[in-house]
């Protein structure tokens, strides 16, 4: 059989595609991060202001190690920020740990997107291990067993599936941080543009996974039924 050359070409577009994604976050972080905000407010005190005044008084505002590492986590009840956003007075300082309330805000509310990819972490994570395995079984076996290697598709697509859930969920926490710093803590208009930038950039690298995920899917069919 000769060499499919699919797997290079897919794999080259995926991290093109991703590539440009991450320095494009990279190069706004970067940038924003030499800019103070006009309140002088660190990453930690904008959080707690926006937990507080959405009523989260319980959730622990933590300080965690490595670059763009910030998240929140429902479990510990704590958002977590980085080095450069935890004690930063930076505007991208500012964007991320509003995003991350803006998680800790849909996660109090029962925001319907959030509680789907919740439940399908675990489901994503069995199925995207095990789908290539299930696949080839399903390849090596009589053409009468084929359905094997589409229930190995099917386990492959939840990646895509996760990805195209998580996109709004990811855009929804940047539309209520940029809510939040505009209306409910007062930053003004160029403050608030910036900041809607940095968060932008961070949400194409979700489109870019979505993408990835996508394309990747299309060639698992592709091969799949060319081999039967």
């Amino acid at each position: 059989m000769p060499f499919d050359f699919s797997y290079i070409i897919v794999a080259v577009v995926i991290m093109i595609v991703g590539g440009i994604a991450s320095y494009n976050v990279k190069k706004k972080y970067t940038k924003y991060s030499q800019y103070g905000n006009s309140l002088n407010l660190t990453g930690s005190q904008i959080a707690r202001r926006i937990l507080d005044a959405n009523g989260l008084y319980d959730i622990r505002i933590e300080h965690v190690g490595g670059e763009l590492s910030d998240h929140y986590d429902p479990s510990a009840g704590g958002v977590r920020l980085s080095e450069g956003v935890y004690g930063s007075n930076s505007i991208s300082a500012i964007g991320i740990a509003a995003h991350e309330c803006g998680h800790a805000i849909q996660h109090a509310k029962g925001y319907l997107p959030n509680k789907i990819r919740t439940r399908l972490v675990p489901v994503t994570n069995i199925c995207s291990s095990l789908a290539w395995v299930v696949i080839l079984i399903g390849l090596a076996l009589p053409v009468q067993f084929s359905w094997v290697a589409t229930l190995g598709i099917i386990m492959y697509a939840t990646a895509a599936v996760f990805s195209l859930v998580t996109l709004p969920v990811e855009t929804n926490a940047s539309e209520r941080a940029l809510n939040i710093i505009r209306n409910e803590i007062g930053f003004g208009k160029e403050e608030t543009s910036a900041v809607k930038e940095v968060l932008t950039a961070a949400a194409l690298t979700y489109v870019a996974a979505l993408f990835s995920a996508v394309l990747q899917l299309l060639r698992i069919i592709f091969l799949v039924n060319r081999r039967r």
